[in-house]
């Protein structure tokens, strides 16, 4: 239990005490109509006093038309007609009803708090062929650290020594270990299920992955839906009618009526605390907790109940390919040389390119599989959106795509054949190609599929050759496709779709969170794959996939779903209540106190519909 609910009930406590002493007075024995009222005003007093306090606090913010205005004007008139018992007990069940409320929310944010249990709590750090349990928070830069068997991961480190298994699934949702050897990448808030590991530093506890992930879900709701907003509005214009509505149930029936003008003041009394919109208010905000929490624990971060809310509006996807359609992990599938043999080109190729950390440049250097002689090379550029110039074994060598080829002006041979064509140039003159290949996702194209079932149009938006585009197009069916794009180009086309939209139309970019950043940000909804260690794409991005699996975007748009489908059933329940509790109000069919009650009904009905969003199942794709 919060402090705040602690506090909230000893008033409880306190004040049903003394209504409960001022009751047995008055029932037991005859007391003045003065004393009476006193006895109960003591019980009030305790009972209201912080609401009162917080409306006068509110007043200097201009921020005081809210339910509270409604409890306070309803008990406070009742006690001026006589009725000191129902004022009473309605701030008394008022009073239940935001304890509930409280404990209520703090169990949300706390059972997703469980579900991302990755906050670490001590480190072993390698001191002098030592080790020295310190808190995470101060470890450095560059130290060592040893990870034994059932421990979880303090920092982002790089593994120095050993091999093992980490288990990433309150990371990621991923359900199958990881093997690490040295020079994997370790993420904090991952545990070590085998063997000792020893592992270098390289990211402070603040900038790793567990406390940038916590820190997000604990301030996602600060970012309100379109929902939470109608909820605030919505008060803002219904507690001025509701007292209007009120004001006339108290100044006209008695012109006509002829029931007495106390019994009108009364019923108008009972229509403010029938109208009270406890239910509605934290209903709402709690089922976009829960729609967080439950999308965190399937591996998918979303940023805010805005972003949730906006993922079910998408009409439109355009997809990054390699990297995010693709696996990104490039393998040489041809070598077409050009009077010089395969091997030779291959070494040309992969000598250029041998400073570049670019997947395809990584694929050539693997298909090299041998140690460099750095002093073979020198002046070497890498140019983004076209290739590497370089300087190797004293000759000038182009490596990279057909703009390359075109803007040297160096002629050479379209490729024949699926894959990404890297062109060879060797003193300005044409030396062949080198055909890349990657590997379509397992998942990739039964996301397609079930977009398209929901009639989502998907585009596809990559750097490759058109041939490439196209092939990888078909196999998944994708509409539209743009090839041969610079990074300036994906985003001037992204301002162009953009501008085409059909008003409440969205638009959500998915790419890998690495270089896809700018793009990211433009989008409506910016989707990073595997943006578990990529700083642009916690920074960039709306909704964050922590495993390379696209299919997780289906769970994303399912939760958001069923997130709106709970506040809206949540708002029409609450409002429906409202309007037959201020009917029967105005006909003296309900008292204050069942009025109250029923309000606490309303929100406890609200408040389990809400919380059943913690517990939403992963489903099937």
């Amino acid at each position: 239990m919060t402090k705040e609910a602690k506090k909230k009930g000893i008033e409880i406590g306190a004040g049903l005490l003394l209504y409960i002493i001022a009751w047995a007075i008055t029932a037991n024995w005859t007391v003045q109509d003065s004393a009476d009222a006193l006895l109960f005003l003591v019980a009030y007093t305790v009972l209201s006093v912080t609401t009162y306090w917080e409306q006068i606090k509110k007043i200097t913010k201009k921020q005081f038309i809210d339910e509270n205005l409604l409890m306070i004007i309803a008990t406070a008139g009742a006690f001026f007609v006589g009725r000191h018992k129902e004022a009473v007990a309605a701030m008394l069940f008022y009073q239940i009803g935001k304890l509930v409320e409280e404990i209520s929310l703090s169990r949300t944010k706390k059972s997703i708090a469980k579900f991302i249990d990755i906050r670490p709590e001590y480190a072993n750090l390698k001191v002098i062929g030592t080790e020295k349990i310190v808190s995470p928070q101060d470890l450095l830069l560059g130290q060592i650290i040893v990870l034994r068997p059932g421990e979880k991961i303090p920092v982002d480190a790089v593994v120095t020594s050993g091999t093992g298994t980490v288990d990433m699934k309150a990371l990621t949702g991923e359900s199958e270990p990881r093997a690490v050897r040295t020079g994997s990448r370790l993420y904090s808030g991952s545990i070590n299920l085998n063997g000792v590991l020893e592992a270098r530093v390289v990211k402070l506890y603040n900038d790793s992955t567990a406390a940038r992930i916590i820190k997000l879900v604990e301030s996602a709701n600060e970012k309100k839906s379109e929902s939470v907003h109608f909820a605030d509005r919505f008060t803002k214009y219904y507690t001025p009618i509701v007292i209007l509505i009120a004001l006339l149930t108290v100044v006209l029936p008695p012109m006509i009526f002829i029931e007495a003008r106390d019994e009108w003041i009364y019923r108008g009394l009972i229509i403010l605390v029938a109208a009270c919109p406890c239910g509605l208010m934290v209903s709402i905000p709690m089922a976009f907790l829960g729609g967080i929490g439950s999308a965190a624990k399937q591996g998918v971060l979303i940023k805010g109940g805005s972003f949730l809310e906006e993922i079910t509006e998408v009409d439109t996807f355009v997809f990054d390919k390699t990297g995010t359609l693709t696996e990104g992990v490039f393998y040489v599938r041809d070598i077409v040389p050009r009077k010089m043999e395969k091997e030779e080109l291959l070494e040309i190729a992969a000598l250029a390119e041998s400073y570049s950390k670019h997947p395809v440049a990584m694929s050539l250097i693997e298909a090299y599989g041998r140690q460099f002689d750095k002093r073979r090379i020198s002046d070497i550029e890498e140019q983004p959106g076209y290739g590497v110039h370089a300087k190797v074994d004293g000759r000038e060598v182009y490596v990279g795509n057909t703009r390359l080829m075109n803007r040297e002006g160096i002629y050479y041979e379209p490729a024949n054949g699926a894959g990404t064509a890297v062109y060879v140039a060797v003193d300005g003159k044409y030396a062949g190609y080198i055909l890349i290949a990657d590997v379509i996702r397992k998942d990739a194209g039964r996301l397609i599929r079930w977009l398209h079932k929901r009639d989502l149009s998907t585009v596809m938006l990559t750097g490759d050759n058109e041939q490439v585009a196209e092939d990888t197009a078909s196999k998944l069916r994708i509409e539209s496709v743009y090839a041969e794009l610079m990074p300036e180009d994906k985003v001037s086309l992204l301002k162009e779709f953009r501008e085409n939209q059909m008003e409440g139309e969205k638009l959500a970019f998915v790419g890998d969170g690495i270089n896809d950043a700018p793009v990211l940000a433009l989008a409506d909804i910016g989707i990073a794959m595997g943006g578990l260690g990529a700083d642009a794409a916690l920074e960039a991005a709306d909704v964050i996939l922590m495993e390379d699996e696209p299919s997780r975007i289906i769970n994303a748009i399912q939760i958001s779903r069923a997130t709106l489908r709970s506040v809206r059933q949540n708002m029409v329940f609450a409002i429906g209540m409202k309007a037959l509790l201020i009917v029967m109000a105005f006909f003296g069919l309900v008292t204050m106190q069942n009025a109250i009650i029923s309000d606490m009904a309303v929100m406890l009905i609200n408040i389990l519909n809400s919380f059943w969003m913690l517990q939403y199942p992963e489903r099937g794709v």
